[in-house]
């Protein structure tokens, strides 16, 4: 049995390629908070999750005073245990975001020493359920953008071979909306997926009305109109239209998403591995909606949902936002609109340290066994 002997915390701050926006926010900075792992047998593991600017210093707190220490010790092989150990050590504050952005990180990395001491990719340690995935595109969509960049982008990816883009809604007026539709629907043609994606934005009055208009452009979906918080408005929603509806990315445990399904609810689910708390979640939401006949269309983090995605049977699409890259020695291999999964051991992810170094907010928190409670703490 291996134990883990040392842990190092810390946060890298990128900067989107391009301002996102949407209904409800704008962003302009991803926090990425990151977990490395050292086992006394030479193993190690990295993981990583994220948010949109703000909290991310939270995150690296919680694991730093009170999930790392949890781990010192501890055989990574055993990674259910450990996860569930690690939710109930901070029960008072799950389920909820920060914890989950937390699991994530320790989780992800726990899975990547895994996959690298079996040899094995993610994708096949995982499931190995197919070799390669459909991607559509999100990044040329944003709600800011005007409707000649919107179509110049979607006719981008149709020329890269991309299946589907997503457009972003929740105009002041319905009419916009519907506006911008038209005529990236027209561009595109009728044989490309459109999606579109309200960010939460609307009323349950307000997104029924929507989606009565939307339906005329043969949408694959209409993701989160309502809050997520919304279950009774989701069901409501789903019964008065013909529109499949998406939710997932704002909520933080299976349960949630067994409660979606069972109520009729959403027609797709889009979890979030950083969201949902890690790789170990994930895969359980993933095969809770296979067993309703459900897809998963995961929300962003395309670098390590790839893996996932291919992983399950039932995901016929993974989302392109690059986020990564200006810390990635390697780039996920896109070619003629599908994503295909990392061949190498573990994640797949090869992290140039340099760049995370100079992106780095702060030394990395340093944890390791044989340190007195002062010494855990201290900076690298």
């Amino acid at each position: 049995m291996s134990k883990i002997i040392r842990i190092e915390v810390f946060q890298a701050d990128l900067k989107p390629h391009v301002q996102r926006g949407d209904a409800i926010q704008s962003f302009h900075t991803q926090e990425t908070p990151m977990v490395r792992l050292f086992a006394d047998d030479g193993a190690e593991g990295t993981g990583y999750t994220y948010t949109i600017g703000t909290g991310g210093s939270s995150v690296v707190a919680l694991i730093r005073d009170h999930l790392g220490p949890q781990l010192l010790g501890r055989d990574p092989a055993m990674v259910e245990q450990i996860w569930k150990d690690l939710f109930f050590h901070t029960h008072a504050t799950a389920v909820g975001a920060i914890t989950s952005l937390a699991l994530c990180a320790i989780d992800s990395a726990l899975w990547d020493m895994r996959c690298r001491k079996a040899g094995m990719p993610l994708h096949v340690m995982a499931g190995g359920a197919q070799t390669k995935v459909p991607i559509y595109d999100t990044e040329g969509g944003w709600l800011h953008f005007p409707i000649a960049q919107v179509i110049d982008n979607a006719l981008a990816n149709k020329a890269r071979g991309f299946r589907g883009v997503k457009v972003k809604v929740g105009k002041p007026h319905v009419s916009e909306d519907v506006k911008r539709l038209a005529a990236v629907r027209k561009a595109i043609g009728d044989e490309m997926e459109l999606m579109v994606d309200a960010n939460q934005g609307f009323t349950i009055a307000e997104a029924i009305r929507r989606a009565r208009h939307f339906e005329q452009f043969d949408l694959a979906w209409f993701e989160e109109p309502l809050p997520a918080e919304d279950l009774n408005g989701h069901v409501l929603l789903q019964q008065s239209t013909s529109l499949p509806i998406a939710v997932g990315e704002s909520l933080y445990s299976i349960s949630h998403f067994r409660e979606y399904m069972q109520r009729g609810a959403c027609s797709i689910v889009q979890t979030d591995v950083a969201r949902i708390g890690g790789i170990t979640p994930w895969l359980k939401s993933a095969h809770i909606a296979e067993s309703f006949n459900m897809p998963i269309c995961p929300h962003y983090l395309m670098e390590l949902h790839i893996g996932l995605c291919a992983a399950v049977p039932n995901c016929p699409w993974v989302e392109n936002i690059p986020q990564l890259g200006v810390i990635m020695k390697n780039e996920m291999k896109i070619e003629k609109g599908y994503a295909y999964p990392y061949e190498t051991p573990g994640l797949g992810i090869e992290w140039n340290w340099k760049a995370i170094d100079r992106l780095r907010v702060a030394p990395p928190a340093v944890l390791q066994s044989g340190a007195s409670n002062a010494g855990k703490r201290r900076a690298k």
